[in-house]
């Protein structure tokens, strides 16, 4: 067993239920020399590993580097329920072929960051102990826990105080993710902040059954590149680990300027001061910096360098990394307000037709003060020294020279 890594393990978590636990279990395991096992769930709902994804998975690597056994649950069963967690309505059902596609995939991406040798790795699949149980075996799991237990989680709190309907099988969902910790005699169970009650549920199971309970280790979710939801496949505001470098570095420049300190935080090993610094000298060339780092945990420097020469050289040139000043009339303004549609066109000193000026905005190529806006008609109140970012967009393409724009009233 390697040193044990205590404050290593802490310090990327949000909360550790316990951390005394946990300092206990680590001893116990260096003293009789038997790794712990921690356990990670993931459900097969779509083929992409992303890089919200990787924050846990670089937490369960770090137990594999410390001499621990990870345990990756492939949520074969459960993905046939549908998760709710976090969403107002439940996740679509998928087809078993679709699991066990997407659960191959899953495998295959997580290898970019696990250590996938035998003594290091143990795959499951929940429906070895859950497809074998009849309706009596249902029933009993069932009444471990009450109805206003269930309630307390906040999902479905919301859903039933707005009266949205909630089905029976959704209420089972976390007792059935709990009862693969059981299963598996789960020392160790990581999550995002969204799944802490499913997690914690498996804690009291496994008191149920005699085991000692799991320590549940809570890591801080990525938002989008929305910089609203956390980063989601099925919202489709996510950076795939497998991406090209192109479109991973691509997609790092068009997170709006507020994610900055996020995602370098949660995806990056740059001393803080470093990177606030880098953003003080400039937003773009911070996301740079950002771009070329997150995609050097997957492909070489060299393959990340060709790839930000080609993004400034297609989409960076002229304007992308200074601002200009945008004079903006008063007789444009209307009881303090702007249509955006309006000074994306004048941003482009009226050189595009107002209807490009509406189709870039639709097309996801504006943010102003660092939110992106994809309703040309909606308005902002255009304050001296604002910015925003604005780029062509015809005919479905991407974005082409985006520019930082300052405001400056006439």
């Amino acid at each position: 067993m390697s040193d044990l890594g205590f404050e290593q393990l802490l310090e990327p978590c949000e909360r550790v239920y316990t951390d005394v636990e946990l300092q206990h279990k680590l001893e116990r395991a260096a003293k009789d020399g038997r790794p712990l096992r921690v356990k990670l769930g993931m459900d097969p709902t779509a083929p992409d590993i992303h890089l919200g994804h990787s924050i846990v998975l670089r937490e369960l690597r770090r137990f594999q580097d410390l001499g621990h056994k990870a345990v990756l649950i492939i949520g074969d069963f459960t993905a046939r329920i549908g998760d709710p967690t976090g969403r107002s309505k439940t996740r679509p059902v998928l087809t078993k072929d679709e699991i066990e596609q997407n659960a191959q995939t899953y495998l295959d991406q997580a290898g970019r960051i696990l250590d996938m040798s035998d003594d290091k790795l143990e795959v499951r699949h929940n429906s070895e102990w859950l497809d074998p149980m009849n309706f009596a075996a249902v029933l009993r799991l069932a009444g471990r826990m009450t109805v206003g237990q269930m309630l307390k989680r906040e999902d479905f709190r919301k859903r039933y105080e707005s009266e949205t309907p909630i089905s029976i099988h959704e209420l089972l969902y976390p007792l059935v993710q709990g009862w693969d910790s059981v299963n598996i005699e789960a020392d160790v169970e990581l999550g995002g902040t969204d799944q802490t009650y499913n997690n914690l549920v498996g804690r009291e199971l496994q008191v149920d059954a005699g085991q000692e309970p799991q320590v549940v280790m809570i890591l801080p979710m990525l938002r989008g590149l929305d910089g609203e939801k956390k980063m989601s496949k099925s919202l489709d505001n996510y950076i795939g680990v497998t991406d090209p470098p192109r479109d991973m570095f691509g997609k790092t420049m068009s997170i709006p300027d507020a994610l900055l300190p996020e995602w370098f935080t949660l995806l990056t090993t740059l001393p803080e001061a470093e990177w606030r610094a880098a953003i003080a000298e400039h937003p773009m060339k911070a996301k740079d910096r950002l771009a070329r780092k997150i995609g050097e945990r997957y492909y070489s420097r060299g393959e990340m360098g060709a790839a930000a020469t080609w993004w400034h050289e297609h989409f960076g040139r002229d304007r992308a990394l200074e601002a200009i000043d945008v004079f903006v009339p008063e007789q444009e303004i209307t009881d303090g307000l702007i249509p955006v549609w309006k000074l994306a066109w004048l941003a482009h000193d009226r050189k595009i037709s107002k209807g490009d000026a509406r189709r870039m905005v639709e097309g996801g190529a504006f943010a102003y003060d660092g939110q992106k806006i994809t309703d040309p008609n909606q308005t902002v109140r255009p304050e001296p020294g604002k910015t925003f970012r604005a780029g062509r967009y015809r005919k479905g393409e991407r974005v082409k020279q985006p520019l930082i724009a300052t405001v400056v009233l006439e």
